[in-house]
């Protein structure tokens, strides 16, 4: 048995999500397919897939393995482009795991101006709302963390920002403007589910920190009447007069602009966060990689300048 193939053919399985569409993925025979998967489970001892008439499932052996031949796999392909290639002519895959909203508002302005420049790497990228959890599964992974975040892995600063309290100015001329943070305990709030638990307080309340010097933070009982982890679905019922959001002051800026948000309490924020490209811990750092994480650091503030609204 060819364990390098056999390993090969087991991940294709699972992310084609059946034997005969791997067989077709790869142009070998399903037979075939079936049995290196086979030959791989005998030679483990252990079951890797659980097979039923509609659907393959990874068994919890299965799972562990998987992630151990993603990992092999794509230092096989690493050693085989720094090999083949020079850093001027870059190759290969970068698998970049985002949330939602930084896929969107983050990534998706710069990834044309990257595919311009180095044609021959495809970025793979994988949106998970927790992506913060999965930074040891992918080269890169994009991700949002406070002020307090101190977790032991390599991640380089892209962008500091600040999340703000913002609602539509019809909903404010029905309901009233807040004029201290604990006026928000009469409104309508739209939650956003993934938001840092520090700034969130047991008892569903939202805690505030004001600008100013020596004021205590505030907590405040609120109202959700949304709560979801899409940053867009929350922005646009803001937009439609639901409630007031906590979002992003970048993500916020054109809205605002535009009149159709405004910028409620502005001597208070929810919080202060840095966006992180982190990488996985005891890998080497393919030449792709390096090269990506600069291009990020140059690109970051031409990107958000671009988006930033013009005001007269």
């Amino acid at each position: 048995m060819d364990r390098l193939q056999a390993m090969k053919i087991f991940e294709r399985v699972v992310e084609e999500g059946g034997f005969a569409a791997a067989a077709r993925a790869m142009d070998m025979s399903p037979p075939v397919v079936t049995r290196m998967v086979a030959e791989l489970e005998q030679h483990l001892g252990t079951r890797l897939l659980q097979r039923t008439t509609r659907k393959l499932a990874l068994t919890d052996a299965g799972d562990a393995y998987l992630q151990r031949v993603r990992a092999i796999l794509h230092e096989i392909d690493d050693a085989e482009a720094a090999a083949a290639a020079s850093t001027r002519d870059l190759r290969g895959t970068i698998r970049i795991v985002a949330a939602p909203v930084l896929a969107t508002n983050f990534l998706a302005p710069m990834v044309s101006i990257w595919h311009a420049r180095h044609p021959k790497v495809m970025l793979d990228v994988c949106v998970d709302s927790f992506a913060s959890s999965r930074v040891d599964e992918f080269d890169v992974t994009i991700m949002v963390a406070g002020e307090d975040y101190d977790a032991n892995i390599v991640a380089r600063p892209l962008l500091q920002g600040e999340a703000i309290v913002v609602a539509a100015p019809g909903y404010l001329e029905r309901r009233g403007i807040p004029r201290e943070p604990q006026d928000l305990a009469k409104h309508d709030h739209l939650r956003d589910s993934s938001a840092p638990v520090r700034a969130m307080v047991p008892g569903r309340k939202l805690r505030l920190q004001s600008l100013l010097p020596l004021v205590p933070d505030e907590d405040i009982d609120v109202s959700p009447v949304l709560q979801s982890v899409s940053t867009e679905l929350l922005m646009r019922a803001a937009v439609d007069g639901m409630g007031v959001v906590v979002t992003s002051r970048l993500l916020a800026e054109d809205h605002l602009a535009r009149g159709e948000l405004v910028h409620i309490l502005p001597s208070w924020i929810f919080s202060r966060y840095t966006i992180y490209a982190a990488l996985p811990s005891g890998r080497m750092l393919p030449a792709r990689t390096k090269v990506f994480l600069d291009f990020l650091t140059e690109q970051v503030p031409l990107a958000m300048a671009e988006q930033r609204p013009q005001v007269s």
